[in-house]
């Protein structure tokens, strides 16, 4: 049995439940939030919790609880659940509300899940990106609105792609839910801007040496020598072709793969 936080309490995930008004549902507003665990322990817990507390603040959205109370309660699901390996999702709701449209009190879930994680295969042979001209709205929030995305996985599926990557007028920002990088002559570039603030991405820019955040267009990243993308769940995963063309060699390049090693170094090293 799992157990989840509902209602200002942990209960039984199956006892959890959403009012059908609730703003979450017939306008698709909300925040949420996904972290691993590792070892029994949360990874990058702190930066999780600045962007929850700040996205619940910029949504003008009441969280109910304190950082503390917050990540104790984190502590205290991952007790529970005897969770040694796997996943929490924060969810925040815009409520109820009187005229079916503006924010009001909502409800605070935090979910244990299973890791669905991307095969192995992908990270040895790369993935296939299908470039789509759009920008996410409210970028720099973790919104719980991914009705676009969701409508157009089939298109991107059925093209043996396995994200799409959003660009407008040139530009690239992200993938639909992750973080967009390429080395090219041996920097890292990543765009600046129409972006969620992946925490991924933090701690990749932070490991590499030599790297850019700016505008990229897509131009540049047809021409790139590495290419890949970041998440929570994909880490760093290479991508190998954008639509019809070719990224670099076709494979996993080096630069990706170290940093790859890199990263994992670091998870190790934080819970032990």
């Amino acid at each position: 049995m799992k157990y989840s936080f509902a209602y200002d309490r942990i209960i039984p995930t199956d006892e959890a439940r959403i009012h059908p008004m609730d703003l979450a549902v017939i306008r698709g507003y909300g925040i949420f939030d996904f972290f691993r665990v590792s070892n029994g322990k949360p990874l990058f817990l702190e930066h999780y919790l600045d962007r929850f507390i700040n996205s619940a603040k910029d949504t003008y959205m009441e969280l109910g609880l304190s950082r503390n109370e917050l990540r104790g309660t984190i502590l205290q699901l991952i007790e529970k659940n005897e969770m040694i390996t796997g996943g929490f999702r924060m969810v925040l709701t815009g409520g109820v509300s009187s005229n079916h449209f503006s924010p009001e009190k909502g409800s605070l879930f935090i979910f244990a899940e299973e890791l669905s994680l991307p095969a192995k295969e992908k990270y040895e042979h790369g993935i296939k990106l299908l470039s789509l001209e759009h920008v996410r709205a409210v970028a720099k929030i973790k919104m719980t609105n991914y009705a676009y995305p969701v409508w157009h996985s089939k298109i991107w599926k059925e093209s043996g792609a396995e994200d799409v990557l959003y660009h407008q007028n040139g530009e690239i920002s992200e993938s639909s839910r992750s973080n967009f990088f390429i080395f090219k002559n041996g920097k890292l570039i990543t765009p600046s801007k129409n972006i969620l603030q992946g925490i991924t991405r933090h701690h990749i820019l932070e490991l590499a040496e030599n790297k850019e955040i700016r505008d990229l267009t897509m131009a540049e990243a047809l021409d790139a020598d590495e290419a890949f993308i970041t998440s929570t769940t994909k880490i760093i995963l290479p991508v190998v072709q954008i639509d019809d063309n070719k990224i670099g060699m076709g494979k996993p390049g080096p630069l990706t793969s170290a940093l790859l090693e890199k990263f994992r170094n670091l998870e190790t090293e934080l819970v032990g």
